[in-house]
């Protein structure tokens, strides 16, 4: 894969409001699976999905903790997406913008 296919593949993914929305509230934390399922208001599935599309992609990385995954940000060698997150709002007015309260992180796996 060329870097100009690698870069447009990394940039389709963010092209989604609740994967945009995931990698701007991982800016700042780790975050757990069970905290995108309440803050994004979809199913455990479907956040997993979500995920995995961008930690195939290197976007991403996870750590298991018990039944929990947590994912944090891992764009160090991808400057171009850094580049858009910073564009985002943050967390407190991303949360805003979605009708959350900020959280003390994840009440059902700590």
């Amino acid at each position: 894969m060329n870097r100009l296919d690698e870069v447009a593949g990394d940039l389709k993914l963010l092209g989604d409001k609740t994967r945009l929305g995931m990698l701007g509230l991982l800016r700042e934390r780790e975050w757990c699976v069970c905290e995108f399922v309440d803050i994004f208001e979809i199913s455990q599935p479907a956040v997993s999905q979500h995920l995995r599309k961008l930690r195939v992609k290197g976007i991403v990385k996870e750590s298991k903790r018990g039944q929990w995954v947590h994912y944090s940000l891992d764009v160090a060698d991808k400057p171009h997406i850094a580049a858009v997150l910073a564009q985002l709002p943050d967390t407190a007015a991303l949360l805003d913008l979605l009708g959350k309260k900020q959280g003390e992180g994840c009440a059902e796996c700590d």
